[in-house]
Order: structure tokens, then sequence, then C-alpha cells
């Protein structure tokens, strides 16, 4: 159970938050969260209905405009309080999302800064966005540019990062001075749910920032459909992001798709080898590869692709695998189909010549401890080079020419990061304008932070999230033509 490894036991809820109340399924419907380590039962939440979802939305489009009213440094200081409320309460925060996640403390830990960051951030940002004059076209007028909050903003967040991708949408919607709605993934809710009692904690009026939880389908098909959300930002799967571009077409929202990524590393001669070793197994097996950020394709120039292989092989082999409360290396998979999906994967490159380095297998952990695996000559044609993984199998392949790799690297229809390794300026220069993805990482892994506008191109997702443009979708441009005669 939750309760016995958390300190503030009001952090811990099991029902959903609209309008400033604790609330239950209006048909009292619940549904199971569990430990993926081991399968044990960490409470029951509120499996909420459409109309329930709906008076989120009342609620949130009551708030709006009391909030969006309120001077900028106003909504600043309860954002404030946001972010002070989670440093203070970092530990707690990171035990219920290792429990829920699976992720290893540590990283959970992390996430708890980086989420945080995102509320310190904006509540800067708050204050900024304002009139803007523009040199008039006409006599005797006067042009202004305002900025103005959209409206009610619906977020749909993903269990891979269950705090950090709340933080960095809500953040942003409600520096803006729009009221939220939010829904977090069923494997996760209560990362959000103590989000959510923080918030009401740091001084959010009722119906500012509503948590609803269940079936996704359920709760945000309404919404799609309600003209009153007139923005909605999501983190998941490219799939369900064509889906819900589809389904919100007809009330014409504002959209902020963050999706799948299919990131390829590259590796030059001449690098620091060592560095590029310790960089891609990060790239790898952070979040047990469990990350739209992950490296999913390793391409090594030919002349030191032997000697990388061996290096890698021997760094993955090196990584702990446990449960999450153990600070391992690497947890525990989120469910039986994403293990699945490593075993498909690694049969299919297998099926199509590639070479089993290490791993391969399931644990005897758990039925979703999955060993950190690796695969070396694996062919263009395997599925694993075509589809995201999500999941902690590496696989290694050689290249020839800039050229080539270059080529074979945009062959995709993801374009998030990628990750490039080499000690040559020029060539840096060239990759990074001719790679086709929203971010280039360059001899390095980490690149997130509050102050980056994050995000991709192609079917990657739209918009950017973090930086002042975070808030860009979250707003309207006002044009006033006023004439004083």
């Amino acid at each position: 159970m939750l309760d016995e490894t958390i300190s503030d036991k009001r952090l811990l809820r099991g029902f959903a938050y609209i309008g400033g109340k604790w609330v239950a399924a209006s048909d009292g419907a619940v549904f199971a969260v569990t430990n993926p380590a081991d399968g044990a039962s960490l409470g029951e939440v509120a499996a909420l209905t459409a109309d329930d979802s709906l008076r989120a939305v009342d609620a949130a489009q009551e708030a709006f405009p009391a909030w969006s009213f309120l001077l900028p440094q106003e909504r600043a200081a309860i954002l404030r309080r946001w972010f002070d409320l989670m440093h203070a309460h970092k530990d707690d925060l990171a035990r219920i999302m290792t429990l829920e996640q699976g992720k290893p403390l540590s990283e959970a830990k992390g996430e708890i800064d980086y989420a945080a960051s995102f509320l310190e951030f904006y509540a800067e940002e708050a204050k900024r966005p304002n009139i803007e004059g523009v040199t008039s076209h006409l006599h005797d007028a006067e042009v202004e540019l305002w900025l103005e909050p959209v409206g009610v903003v619906a977020l749909i967040t993903p269990w891979n990062f269950p705090s950090a991708m709340l933080t960095r949408k809500a953040g942003a919607a409600l520096a803006a001075g729009c009221t939220v709605v939010a829904h977090p993934a069923r494997e996760t809710p209560f990362s959000a749910l103590a989000l959510a009692e923080l918030a009401e904690r740091a001084g959010f009026p009722p119906g500012v920032f509503n948590v609803v939880t269940g079936d996704a389908p359920t709760l945000v098909e309404p919404w799609t459909e309600d003209a009153r959300v007139r923005a909605l930002s999501f983190t998941g799967s490219t799939e369900v992001g064509r889906l819900l571009y589809r389904q919100s077409a007809a009330t014409v929202k504002k959209l902020v798709l963050e999706l799948g990524g299919h990131a390829p590393v590259i590796v030059f001669k001449g690098c620091d080898l060592d560095h590029a070793v310790n960089e891609a197994i990060k790239a790898k097996f952070a979040t047990s590869g469990q990350d739209c950020l992950g490296a999913n394709r390793i391409y090594v120039e030919r002349p030191i692709y032997d000697e990388f292989c061996r290096r890698f092989i021997a760094a993955t082999e090196a990584l702990s695998v446990g449960r999450g409360l153990d600070d391992c290396d690497i947890g525990p998979l989120m469910n039986e189909n994403a293990v699945k999906k490593q075993e498909d994967h690694v049969a299919d490159a297998l099926a199509h010549g590639a070479n089993l380095a290490t791993g391969g297998k399931r644990l005897d952990l758990g039925p979703l401890f999955y060993a950190p695996t690796v695969l070396t000559d694996v062919p263009d044609d395997a599925k694993i080079m075509r589809e995201e993984t999500f999941g902690p199998v590496a696989p290694i392949t050689p290249f020839e020419t800039e050229q080539e790799v270059i080529a074979r690297a945009n062959d995709t229809e993801y374009g998030l990061i990628a990750y490039l390794h080499s000690n040559d300026p020029r060539r840096i220069y060239r990759l990074s304008r001719a790679l086709e993805y929203g971010m280039v990482a360059v001899n390095r892994t980490k690149v997130t932070g509050a102050p980056i506008p994050f995000g991709g191109t192609k079917q990657s997702g739209l918009g950017r999230e973090g930086a002042r443009r975070g808030m860009e979708d979250f707003m309207e441009i006002k044009y006033v033509c006023r004439d004083w005669a």
C-alpha cells in the first residue's frame, strides 16, 4: 500500500479534484492501481463518467474570468507557492511515483526537481506577456496587440513522466491565465492527485486546476467535442495524437501534441569513444527505455564499430535491475504489452539477421522485468529500426559515410530528437542542419529543461512546450486599432 511509506498521508488521494473539491465518480466506480515491480495493489481511484468530466469543464469555465483577470504577479505568486511545496514534499512525491510507475527512486527524485522547475519558470514568465505596440499603417489610428488567455485548456499526460508532463503543461497554461482540466494516465494517477493536493494548498481558486481520473476515451472525448475547451495538450503516442487531432477538428481547438520519437544516435570516428558510450547508455536506458527521447537506433561509423559495441555491451551488462525503491539502474516495464513489444522486436531483429549480444529475455524478478539488451548488426528493415521500442533494447548498426547515415537517420515519420557524437565542428554543423528533428543533442544526452522549447517535427508532434513559447498556444493575439477622435 502507498500509505505505508509516505510521510504526508494527505498527499494520497483516491478521489478526483473538481471545482476545489475531492469527488468520487457519480456512479461510484473505481479502478485499481498496482505496483509494476510486483503487482501489489497500491489503492483504488475514482473512475469518473463522461458527465463527471464535463462537470470539470463547467468548473474551469466558471473560474476562468476571475483567474484570467488576476494581476499576472498574483498568478505568479500562487505558482511559486506550488513550486515551493513540491520541493518541500520531494521525497514523498518521488516515492509515490516510483511505486506506481516503477522507475528507480533517484530518477523519480530527478523528475520531481524537473517538474518543479516548470512552476518556478512560469511563475516568472507569467509577468512578462504584455501589450505590444505596432507602428500604425493608418492616419490618426493607434495600433496595439494584446496577448490574452484562450480559456479552458485540457491536458492529457502519460505514465512515463507523470509529474513533469503535468507541470510543464499546467505551468504554462495557468501562467497564461487559462484554467485547466487534466487527465493523468490510468497507470499513474496518484502522482497527479498529489500535485492537485499541493495546488490546493498553494491557493489556486476552486475550478482553476481540476484533475479527472478514469478511462481516457470516456473522459477525454467529451472535451474534444466541447467548444468551451479552447486548447488541448497531449503527450503520448503518435497513434493517439492523430485520433485527438481528428476529434478536435470540429471545434477547431489549438493543439499541442508531443508524440512518439525514434531517436537516432550517430557516432563518428574521432569522437571521445568512452564519452559517446556513456552518453548512449544514458540515452537508451533512462526510465528503463520508456522515454520518447530514448535512443532507438545507434549508428556507429565502421572504423570504430567493433570497439564501440564491445564497450557498450560491457556497460549494458553492468547495469543493475531491480525494484525502483532499491534505486537500481533499470526498473520494471509498465505493463505486459510493453514486455511483449520487446520480445517481438528482438525476435524480429534476429529473424532479419541481427546478433543478440546480451540480454534478450525476461528476468526472474517479476513478469514485467526485461533484461537490458543489445542487438548488433541490425538491418534497417527490422521492426526495431522502424518502430519506437519504448523499452531497454538497444540496436546497433554500422555506417560508412556521412550522407548515408543522414539519409538513414531521416528515413522515418518521427522527428523528435537526434543524438550526434563528433569532434569535427564542420561535421557537427552540417548534421545539425541536415537532421530532420526538432532537437539535436551534440556530444551529450541531457538537453531538456524549463527554458528550452521542447518538441518535434513531422509526426512527432505540433507546437512546443517549455520556454516562453510554451505559453503561446494557450494565448490569443487580439489586435486593437483605436481612433481617439
